[in-house]
């Protein structure tokens, strides 16, 4: 009972940190929201029972990662007058496109699942260990790839900061 409780705590939190990402303008706060969803996947990820999972999840991500984007992220010294603002414009438009999506989810959820209730329906169709082989015999260089741009992403950021600053002094 408090297992399930804590899930649906986690998750929920998760949930709205990930949509707080999407709607925050400055980046300090988007990457305070950015830590607050991998903390929550790790919670989810220790109730699941993969505890191994969680402690990377916490080591690595929020660890490593977060306090890198951190740094990259005060080395940028955002002083823009834009950033007053708490939430963006586009916050009306992106919550009406986000509830249309979830709409269209629950319909092809609720058409997947069968008539009779003897519960294997949906829930075989996203199975933890099919996504798992499928990901590590066929996706594993492209995660790996796309650690690697988010890398020189922050080192092209970080060159284009300095060379601006030449130019201004």
């Amino acid at each position: 009972m408090i297992e399930t409780v804590l899930l649906w705590l986690f998750a929920g939190t998760a949930l709205a940190a990930a949509a707080l990402m999407l709607v925050l303008r400055h980046p300090m706060r988007v990457a305070l929201a950015l830590s607050a969803t991998m903390l929550s996947l790790a919670g989810v990820y220790a109730l699941l029972g993969v505890h191994v999972i969680a402690i990377f999840q916490v080591l690595i991500y929020v660890g490593a990662v977060m306090v890198f984007m951190v740094y990259a992220i005060m080395l940028l010294d955002v002083r823009d007058d834009s950033f007053t603002r708490r939430f963006s414009w586009l916050l009306l438009p992106g919550a009406v496109a986000a509830i249309a999506f979830v709409a269209i989810l629950a319909q092809g959820f609720w058409q997947a699942l069968p008539d009779n209730a003897t519960g294997g329906g949906a829930v075989a169709l996203f199975g933890v260990g099919q996504f798992s082989i499928e990901f590590l015999n066929e996706y594993w260089l492209h995660f790996e790839l796309v650690s690697v741009l988010l890398v020189a992403a922050v080192v092209a950021a970080l060159a284009v900061l300095e060379v601006g600053r030449r130019n201004r002094g």
